[in-house]
């Protein structure tokens, strides 16, 4: 099972990031199968690049900090 809290942890330690672009990112769920599941808010929300962000920012940096984590998808889908 996933720590949500050390999940939680992580969004907090990249949310500057987004917040520096004008976005951000809110934790909504992780699942016992290790979907973290997130808010994509201001620029962030309805981006064409959010997909990427998701990818190769969000769910890379979770996936190497957080054990047991599958992936990461947005709370809209």
């Amino acid at each position: 099972m996933v720590d949500k809290e050390k999940v939680a942890e992580v969004i907090e330690q990249i949310r500057p990031s987004l917040q520096a672009d004008g976005g951000d990112v809110a934790l909504v769920d992780v699942s016992d199968d290790g979907m973290v599941t997130v808010e994509l808010q201001g620029a962030c929300k309805g981006c064409p690049m959010s997909q990427l962000t998701l990818a190769n920012g969000v769910e890379r940096i979770l996936k190497e900090r957080v054990e047991g984590v599958t992936g990461v998808r947005p709370a809209d889908l």
